[in-house]
């Protein structure tokens, strides 16, 4: 008869100690599914394994929602770019040759617009400057009126007052020149001969 064979089965817990003498429960080492403690591996609440990367309660009211309108517009969109791609290269396909066939004229066509656009643009960007450098003019008379009537009134009765002024003294360097020519003629005008 063959005799049974015996088998040894160890089993070890790791605990740590911390400087004040106390000690851990034995820790759980598991990775992937295998429990190094040879204790059964659960799959129901906490304990890892694939139970652990979905949430224990359901998917809410709003993620329902926000999938069940993700969806179809993500899908309607992605289909979209799908039809929008082909139709590039559909379109690349078939106009390519015309491209190559009629350059000689297209590029001094499209030159020809370019520069006659570039042109309207810059006309009327300068048209505009124009427009509003008046208006800027315009304005700025108007908000200036009310305050030249009164400067300009100043001025006026400065320029009265200086000619008042310059006028007396006129009269007066006239009136002065005139004595002096009166007394010039009373007064004999003799020369001394030095001979």
């Amino acid at each position: 008869m063959a005799q049974p064979q015996q088998q040894v089965h160890v089993h070890t817990t790791a605990t740590h100690r911390y400087e004040t003498g106390g000690a851990n429960p034995p820790q759980r080492y598991e990775a992937g599914g295998i429990n190094f403690n040879n204790q059964p591996q659960r799959y129901g609440g906490g304990g890892g394994g694939f139970s652990s990367l979905f949430p224990e309660r359901g998917p809410s009211a709003s993620q329902i929602i926000a999938v069940a309108a993700g969806v179809p517009i993500g899908g309607t969109l992605l289909l979209l770019a799908g039809i929008s791609l082909i139709a590039s290269l559909i379109g690349l396909a078939v106009f390519t040759p015309l491209l190559i066939l009629f350059s000689p004229v297209i590029v001094p066509a499209v030159m020809t617009i370019g520069l006659a656009v570039a042109g309207i643009l810059t006309s009327g960007a300068f048209g505009l400057t124009g427009l509003m450098s008046f208006s800027w003019l315009m304005n700025y008379i108007r908000e200036t009126r009310g305050i030249v009537p009164e400067q300009l009134d100043y001025a006026k009765n400065r320029m009265a007052d200086m000619a008042d002024y310059v006028g007396q003294k006129t009269k007066e360097v006239g009136h002065d020149i005139q004595t002096k020519a009166h007394e010039a003629k009373r007064t004999p005008i003799t020369t001394h001969d030095t001979k």
